[in-house]
């Protein structure tokens, strides 16, 4: 049973993490919450209006929280095809055509298609919003990241997961199965149509799914290695400096002279 306390406990501790990965990765954009519910939650409203692709929500999440509805996403047959939402005849339709103009260009072949992850259970109601306002646990925390951040993230995976996290590509909605089905962290380089649809998702910015079950520690280990990124960056930029005025420093000296 959902009590007041546990709902202050689960807020304080979004907020913590929001506040320490922005914080730690000087993210241009805020954490977002990513969360399949049964029905809406209660006190969050319903997405008012239309966007052209189910991850054009991510957006929208960064300064509001909202719960979608299939209908939401009916005019993405992809999005809805990933996140396994119900759909009606017109987006089964869109589906096969989208399909077969991707496979005509060579883009997503029939073979291709068992490589796209799609959310392994029914999504009734998608909510959204930034990580620090969202009222539910997210199931998914996604950031959006440049290459230096992207740095920091990949290392707190290969310490926590034992492992790297794929780099995947089209369609960029697949991240969020992705995490959400395997429990681990992975890195999106977009596709072509969300690059299309998102004004944040620039050339340079690339997106990150931590699942929520490991949020705080994955939290904990990004500050750490952050810190440490700092500190042996200016080490080496040190050393560079050294090594160019003619310099052979040990790393003793790189070290005492920092």
């Amino acid at each position: 049973m959902t009590t007041l306390a546990s709902i202050a406990q689960l807020f304080a501790a979004q907020l913590f993490a929001a506040e320490s990965l922005s914080d730690s990765l000087h993210l241009t954009q805020p954490p977002i919450g990513v969360a399949f519910t049964e029905s809406v939650p209660e006190g969050v409203k319903t997405y008012a209006g239309s966007v052209p692709a189910g991850c054009r929500f991510w957006q929208e999440a960064t300064t509001q929280v909202f719960a979608t509805v299939p209908k939401d996403h009916n005019l993405c047959s992809i999005g809805m095809y990933t996140h396994h939402l119900e759909d009606g005849p017109q987006v089964q339709i869109d589906l096969g055509d989208a399909l077969k103009v991707f496979g005509d260009l060579g883009y997503v072949r029939p073979e291709d298609m068992p490589f796209i992850p799609v959310v392994e259970r029914a999504a009734k109601v998608v909510v959204y919003g930034p990580l620090s306002a969202i009222p539910v646990a997210p199931d998914v925390v996604l950031l959006f990241v440049k290459a230096d951040q992207t740095l920091i993230l990949s290392e707190a995976s290969q310490q926590l997961e034992n492992g790297l996290p794929p780099a995947m590509g089209r369609p960029a909605c697949g991240v969020i199965p992705q995490a959400f089905n395997t429990g681990r962290t992975a890195l999106s380089l977009g596709c072509c149509g969300a690059r299309a649809y998102l004004d944040v998702l620039t050339p340079d910015v690339a997106l990150y799914a931590i699942p929520g079950a490991k949020l705080e520690a994955f939290a904990e280990r990004v500050a750490a290695l952050s810190k440490a990124n700092s500190v042996l960056t200016a080490f080496h930029t040190l050393r560079r400096k050294d090594v160019e005025a003619g310099n052979r420093p040990t790393v003793k000296e790189s070290l005492a002279a920092m």
